[in-house]
């Protein structure tokens, strides 16, 4: 995981919010402390954690409040959110997961699991976020490939129309044209001809090789996973564990 990551700690019990602020701090995650749903809200618009361990059972606003909240808005809904509970409910914890939580704990937790859970959220936010990049590299360099072969298919025609041009005039009558005799002409006339046949060549080599590109990535995009089918099969083996 590149960079230190950010990790905001939602926990009503002071105790709990020490903890791991201590602990995690000392193994180099920045850690930020909200005692409450109302102030974990607050503190992500200027924080913006990579991570939230959020308590569900708290006073006013529960961890599900706040879960549901963030999951509706699009700046903050792909925060991964690792839910605390005292509840051992398999309910309890579909409804977490249903709501998009990444991993749910149940109190009392063993800081290692704890600490094993979160790497393993975070590693596997980072691969879906490479995999978007990719994704979003993709179509566009495939975007600019069908561009190349629109660019290529109006400079054949302007070649055409070049060759059209070069046929009008080796038809025309006359000795000279301009000051230029017809043998001097006759010669320019094939050095154009040959200039435009090197010029197709080149063209013709161009769009093959646009045409293979354009079936490789065709064929890569059949035998991708979507990312919604990654992302629930990556949670379903964490709950899995």
């Amino acid at each position: 995981m590149s960079g230190r990551k950010k990790i905001l700690i939602v926990d009503d019990e002071q105790i709990n919010l020490e903890f791991f602020d201590l602990m995690l701090s000392k193994l180099g995650f920045i850690v930020e402390r909200a005692e409450n749903g109302a102030e974990a809200l607050e503190k992500v618009k200027h924080f913006y954690p990579d991570l939230i361990i959020l308590d569900n059972i708290m006073p006013k606003i529960s961890g599900w409040e706040v879960t549901k909240t963030l999951k509706k808005d699009p700046a903050f809904r792909e925060i991964p959110i690792i839910m605390f509970s005292a509840l051992d409910d398999v309910k309890d914890k579909v409804e977490g997961f249903n709501l998009g939580v990444d991993d749910y704990i149940t109190k009392p937790y063993n800081f290692s699991e704890v600490l094993a859970r979160i790497r393993a959220v975070l590693r596997n936010r980072e691969l879906l976020g490479q995999i978007v990049v990719r994704d979003v590299r993709l179509n566009l360099a495939e975007e600019f490939s069908r561009s190349m072969k629109r660019e290529m298919e109006d400079f054949i025609k302007s070649m055409d129309n070049l060759d059209a041009v070069i046929a009008q005039f080796s038809q025309s009558e006359g000795g000279s044209e301009g000051g230029i005799d017809r043998s001097t002409l006759s010669r320019l006339l094939d050095a154009v001809r040959e200039k435009s046949a090197e010029v197709r060549k080149q063209i013709a080599g161009l769009d093959a090789r646009i045409e293979r590109t354009i079936a490789e990535w065709e064929g890569m995009k059949q035998n991708e996973i979507g990312l919604t089918v990654l992302e629930k099969q990556i949670r379903n083996s964490l709950n899995e564990e």
